[in-house]
């Protein structure tokens, strides 16, 4: 089971979840989408299947939602709770590697900071779907800023996904000397498979984490 937590920022504390694994290699910060907060089924598995890999992962819900809001609203209160994490995850693991990762719209939002501030000491960010784009209204805007993020970033994406027409997430990924793109055939915007792959939801987001954990490991 996940230990409870608090992340304390100068407006409120928000309720966080702790993974801790027996012997953890590497510490993930996993923020969550713009419309469920760190306790959707979606987080819960990507957070067990991660622990079991030896990555201890932090999940916390962002301001908007921990005041029972259900609309993300100015991006600069959500960038900032995930920079008020950070000093307090190292509290708890002082010595591992620390990346932040995000479904959606928290990756997003992770990149931004990341963008912002490059003395963070952090070593990556892992993207469990960068939504590049509103549904289809396709376009690179909301990918200017990865330029400017100085860390190694790794891209899952499925080529069905509406938030991010695939070749588009090609061309933006290609121009970047740190992005490495990993592309689930037919998976949407929530990694759901057609029923012919055979793969269950649990059993994609469990190829999700490993995928996610090798690469964390390695860098």
């Amino acid at each position: 089971m996940p230990q409870p937590l608090q992340i304390k920022t100068p407006e409120l504390a928000l309720s966080a979840l702790l993974n801790t694994p027996q012997d953890p290699k590497v510490l993930l910060i996993l923020t969550h989408g713009a419309g469920a907060g760190m306790a959707h089924k979606f987080m819960e598995s990507l957070a067990q299947f991660l622990q079991a890999s030896d990555i201890a992962v932090l999940r916390f819900n962002f301001p908007y939602w921990e005041k029972g809001r259900r609309s993300p609203g100015s991006p600069k209160e959500a960038i900032a709770s995930i920079e008020a994490t950070l000093p307090q995850a190292r509290e708890q693991f002082p010595n591992l590697p620390v990346f932040i990762g995000g479904k959606s719209y928290g990756g997003r939002m992770a990149s931004h900071l990341l963008a912002e501030k490059t003395d963070l000491l952090v070593q990556g960010l892992v993207f469990f779907g960068f939504p590049l784009h509103a549904p289809g209204k396709d376009s690179t805007d909301r990918a200017s800023h990865l330029v400017d993020v100085q860390v190694p970033m790794l891209f899952l994406q499925g080529s069905n996904d509406q938030l991010a027409n695939i070749n588009l997430i090609h061309e933006v990924t290609d121009a970047l000397d740190n992005a490495t793109l990993e592309v689930w055939e037919g998976a949407d915007h929530s990694f759901k498979l057609p029923k012919s792959k055979g793969i269950s939801p649990e059993e994609m987001i469990g190829q999700l984490a490993s995928q996610a954990s090798d690469w964390m490991k390695k860098q």
